[in-house]
């Protein structure tokens, strides 16, 4: 059986956004870096940051893209409170396989950031298992309420049969 159907085809090109509802704050900073158990200066005292260049302490590179902590998405059945593309697929797991950041500055505690999702592809591939699976192809970009991007994502995963 095709997983690939018209109905799902029509799903490349569906655009999301999220926008924080307020600055990142140096508080969400810290705590992820407190999770990651990264105690880098940059992330943590401002004198350091400064003669480093900057104006403040920075994020950690991977905050945005990899913290749902700026948006106000509610959590799905499974528990997960990120964006994902609800898909008309059933008997199907989700599998998130690859991940491709880039970054182009450095995220600063008063950044407003606004997330904006892209399905940029869907492909049919055949499965070990016997059968097809899908492969979704997306990007997000973020940027701050200035509209400077700060990173970008490249994320692709994987849908494949149960059976």
């Amino acid at each position: 059986m095709a997983l690939l159907t018209e109905a799902i085809k029509s799903w490349i090109g569906k655009e999301v956004s999220y926008e924080a509802p307020e600055d990142l704050g140096r508080a969400s900073i810290r705590y992820f870096t407190v999770a990651l158990g990264d105690d880098n200066p940059l992330y943590r005292d401002d004198g350091y940051a400064k003669e480093a260049g900057y104006p403040s302490i920075i994020a950690p590179p991977t905050f945005l893209c990899e913290s749902c902590q700026y948006t106000d998405i509610k959590k799905n059945a499974e528990g997960y409170a990120g964006h994902v593309w609800d898909l008309p697929i059933s008997d199907c797991r989700m599998i998130r396989v690859g991940n491709d950041y880039e970054f182009f500055q450095s995220v600063l505690p008063t950044d407003r950031i606004c997330a904006k999702w892209r399905l940029d592809n869907i492909q049919e591939r055949s499965f070990s298992k016997g059968g097809t699976q899908l492969f979704v192809e997306s990007i997000v970009r973020y940027c701050n309420q200035k509209g400077e991007l700060l990173a970008t994502n490249r994320e692709t995963v994987v849908y494949q049969p149960l059976k």
